[in-house]
């Protein structure tokens, strides 16, 4: 969406919880969607091409109504091409890596915990060093870096400390059935 002067000062607040809420809601639903393919071996495989449509339907379609919608060209530098393919090739890798680490035995609550903590402390260091501060390192306040320091604590704590699942919300273990039994 194009930026406008006249635009409430806090839309992007609105904008970034929205984000939080979808992202947040993001493994849970994955891992759900994975379990109800029925799929032991292929449903987290299944369950990431759904994502894949989600994605082209979200990420490719509404971008291109916006654009041909406020009459944008269609010029795009190589560079902001290659950085914004990179964005792209970087987020469906970690996508997928979700679902491998689902596939690994990985608890949906303690493998989301686990990366939305480290993604702020990565952004923040890839940050800094594409983007050194004036006045280099020595320039960064106390805060921040007790800021990384407290997200990797709540990381920790949240992944050590989850509630379990009740027993009503945890899935029934069937046996695997054998040739034999036929």
């Amino acid at each position: 969406m194009p930026e406008s002067t006249s635009s409430s000062a806090s839309l992007w607040i609105t904008f970034s919880l929205m984000t939080v809420a979808c992202w947040g809601v993001y493994g849970i639903f994955l891992h759900s969607g994975q379990m109800n393919m029925a799929d032991a071996a292929n449903g987290r495989y299944k369950a990431f091409l759904w994502v894949g449509i989600a994605y082209f339907l979200i990420a490719v379609l509404a971008p291109a109504g916006v654009l041909l919608a406020s009459g944008a060209t269609w010029s795009m530098p190589a560079k902001g091409i290659a950085w914004s393919l990179l964005a792209g090739v970087v987020g469906a890798i970690g996508a997928f890596c979700v679902l491998l680490a689902f596939g690994a035995k990985g608890n949906p609550a303690v493998v989301m915990s686990i990366i939305f903590a480290g993604a702020p402390i990565v952004n923040a260091v890839v940050a800094i060093w594409m983007h050194p501060p004036e006045g280099g390192v020595s320039a960064i306040r106390w805060p921040f870096f007790l800021g990384i320091l407290l997200a990797a604590c709540g990381g920790m704590l949240v992944t050590l400390y989850k509630p379990p699942p009740s027993a009503s919300a945890r899935p029934a273990v069937t046996p695997p059935v054998s040739q034999a039994d036929h």
